[in-house]
């Protein structure tokens, strides 16, 4: 019978396109995979690949038995999947990507609460603002604040993401409220360069959507960063409530014109097609769903949360 395994070390060569990167994703030395390859050519008496030193190609029959063995390896990996789908106990490493500011805030915090109820599991947590190529870069999920997630991945929307105008009260003392778009004009706007169209913010009212220019002392691309600017009382910032809502809640921070600001973005837990979702993945997105709740917690009152 053909060793299975080395068949697939092969898939995983015509997959990366080289005995490097396959032997990178493989967890392996290149030596090992090259001579994988060269077992299973003679088990089955026929040159699979040709050889240069800059350049991996198949030859006829290897193309043939590539198809074969990517059709094997799939299956394999799909039945992996279905045991982990029903096993009644999440267990092995579940590799998560979240943004920085939402991945700090609410998902590493939560992991206190998920990882004593599930004992046979680990997660390994990255945290960027990078979108991460969840097949080439082995991700089970990736949570993301977006307004539209991409089409080839499956979402799961787990919450609002509600902005809100916001200074401190010391800073409307001094400078006044503004009470329409147009107000900002003559206010310290500090700005999150990320947002898309730098110097300009967007807002939707009675008489549609507006445009309006602002300006200020501060540009940062990073929103925690912007929220403790304006709670030094630098200026008024645009802000996510998942990371001001405490500080509004307090009195910290005074919001003004919520009637202009749409609900145009959400948070997702997101991860690629599959006939059987592993039953690790499918746990976090349940527990992160229960742990934020139908209103998000940080959009409730202290009195309400505890």
């Amino acid at each position: 019978m053909p060793d299975l395994n080395l068949m697939a070390t092969f898939a995983r060569v015509v997959e990366a396109g080289s005995f490097a990167e396959a032997a990178r994703r493989l967890a392996t030395s290149r030596s090992a995979v090259s001579k994988s390859v060269a077992r299973l050519e003679r088990r089955l008496g026929a040159r699979l690949l040709n050889r240069t030193t800059r350049h991996l190609s198949l030859t006829e029959i290897g193309a043939a038995v590539a198809e074969h063995c990517s059709r094997m390896l799939d299956e394999a990996e799909q039945a992996q999947r279905l045991v982990d789908s029903l096993s009644a106990e999440p267990r092995g490493v579940l590799r998560v990507s979240a943004s920085v500011a939402f991945g700090t805030l609410h998902v590493a915090p939560a992991l206190a609460e998920f990882l004593p109820a599930h004992p046979e599991l680990a997660v390994d947590l990255t945290i960027t603002d990078r979108w991460v190529d969840l097949a080439e870069e082995g991700y089970d999920l990736a949570i993301r604040v977006t307004g539209e997630p991409p089409p080839h991945w499956v979402a799961r929307r787990l919450a609002p993401v509600r902005r809100q105008l916001c200074a401190t009260p010391g800073y409307f003392s001094r400078r006044g409220v503004p009470r329409t778009p147009a107000d900002l004009v003559q206010h310290n706007c500090l700005d999150y360069t990320r947002s898309g169209e730098q110097g300009r913010w967007r807002f939707r009212g009675p008489e549609g959507e507006i445009s309006v220019p602002v300006n200020g002392p501060l540009h940062v691309d990073d929103d925690e960063a912007l929220s403790q600017a304006v709670l030094g009382g630098l200026g008024i910032g645009l802000l996510p409530t998942f990371i001001v809502g405490r500080d509004i809640q307090s009195g910290r921070l005074q919001t003004v014109m919520s009637e202009y600001i749409p609900v145009d973005r959400h948070v997702y837990a997101m991860y690629l097609p599959t006939r059987h979702l592993p039953s690790k993945v499918r746990v976090f997105i349940d527990f992160m769903l229960a742990y934020i709740g139908a209103e998000p917690y940080w959009d409730r009152s202290v009195d309400d949360v505890a």
